[in-house]
């Protein structure tokens, strides 16, 4: 069977910021169809990292490669078609349209000086059908609530179809069930088209159930990254968060309680 490259490594990563570390010599490696979660206490270094790994910002030691390749080689429009950033905060300074917004995501796709096509448009409907937006297209972005924009943010990135996905708290000001529609979305991307996914989350049950890996950050710079049905425990959990927690429920349907 032919090897497939990872999408994402890293070789002996330092992150930190304001001379604190938050990870050291992290070895990581992130292939199609691959599902990470990121968990850890606010202030963990958890965004910190991710923007390393979507190469915004520089680490402290050690590299990071998309695709076998170093950021800098590709350029800004190659990285872009490989790897999909969503940032954790974002404003929109201009009236557009939900639809304009969405279109956004297929400009690293297009020359210079191209316009958006019909195709464009059918893919960006096609997205924003996918979070619930599609009655919404011809809104402008600025009537919307945080959550239909966390949504539309997420359609932009679908319109874009990156092969790797950088989530920064994809789930921030979602209601439960859009919560759960966004984890079974990139799950099914994931599962269907072998798209990679690392997001950063707070709720541990839902990163056990629908992520397939996890990387915990603790407060002293080290990391604890594997499976998720042997990383995400009451033990290592109790230590990450700095309370004890206790687990109920088996297999995927684990959460997590305090003891």
């Amino acid at each position: 069977m032919e090897q497939t490259a990872p999408l994402l490594t890293t070789r002996a990563l330092a992150v930190g910021i304001a001379g604190r570390t938050f990870c050291r010599d992290l070895e990581l490696s992130v292939q199609p169809g691959d599902s990470l979660a990121i968990l850890g206490r606010n202030g963990a270094g958890k965004s910190t990292l991710l923007s390393v790994l979507a190469g915004l910002r520089e680490p402290e030691g050690g590299e990071v490669r998309i695709a076998g390749a170093r950021y800098a080689q590709l350029g800004a429009r190659r990285c872009a078609r490989i790897r999909g950033w969503l940032p954790q905060s974002r404003s929109e300074a201009f009236s557009s349209t939900v639809l304009e917004t969405a279109l956004v995501g297929r400009h690293p796709h297009l020359d210079r000086w191209d316009w958006e096509s019909e195709a464009d448009a059918r893919q960006a409907r096609r997205a924003l059908a996918c979070v619930g937006l599609a009655d919404l297209a011809q809104r402008d972005v600025q009537t919307l609530s945080g959550g239909e924009r966390q949504r539309l943010a997420i359609a932009t990135l679908l319109t874009q179809a990156p092969q790797l996905y950088l989530l920064d708290e994809p789930l921030a000001h979602l209601d439960l069930n859009h919560q759960i529609a966004t984890l079974e979305l990139f799950a099914a991307l994931n599962r269907e088209e072998q798209m990679a996914s690392v997001m950063v989350l707070h709720e541990p049950g839902l990163a056990a159930r629908f992520c397939s890996r996890a990387l915990l950050l603790f407060d002293d710079g080290t990391t604890l990254l594997g499976r998720s049905d042997e990383v995400i425990s009451s033990d290592s959990l109790s230590r990450l968060y700095g309370y004890p927690l206790r687990e109920v429920g088996a297999g995927e349907l684990r959460w997590f309680m305090p003891a």
